[in-house]
């Protein structure tokens, strides 16, 4: 099962995908946020099964506006897209991946879209390592 994973954020969406077994994600592109042309190429070219679109949920599980936006996201992928899409809970992605790329001395300017891109590998290897599939509700 190929994934493709997806952080969504105002301006860019960061993208990930998996290896072809669906079990290690690894950072792809960053693409400008609304262009879902693009994401709907990367699907077909990479002949992905799901689409994981993580979920900016508050600290203590709920949503709020951000989310609800993300959703709204989603919703329109999943009504363009040949293949299902599913959230997975991305708390603390954003945070996890700029403290990894600052770790490896990654900042500034070169760390603005790698970080998205970062964060949704992070976010992809979190649902691959759940087990989760296309069958389950999100």
């Amino acid at each position: 099962m190929r994934a493709l994973g997806l952080d969504i954020g105002e301006k860019r969406v960061g993208v990930a995908l998996s290896d072809a077994s669906g079990r290690i994600a690894s950072p792809l592109t960053v693409v400008d946020a609304g262009d879902i042309t693009v994401i709907e190429r990367l699907v077909r070219d990479h002949e992905v099964d799901i689409v994981v679109v993580g979920l900016p949920l508050s600290l203590d599980g709920t949503e709020g506006p951000q989310a609800r936006s993300v959703r709204d996201v989603g919703g329109q992928l999943a009504r363009r897209l040949p293949v299902p899409v599913q959230f997975h809970d991305e708390r603390l992605s954003t945070t996890e991946a700029a403290r990894a790329m600052a770790a490896a001395g990654v900042g500034g300017r070169r760390a603005r879209g790698k970080v998205d891109m970062v964060a949704a590998a992070i976010v992809l290897q979190a649902f691959l390592d759940s087990g989760r599939t296309e069958a389950d509700d999100g």
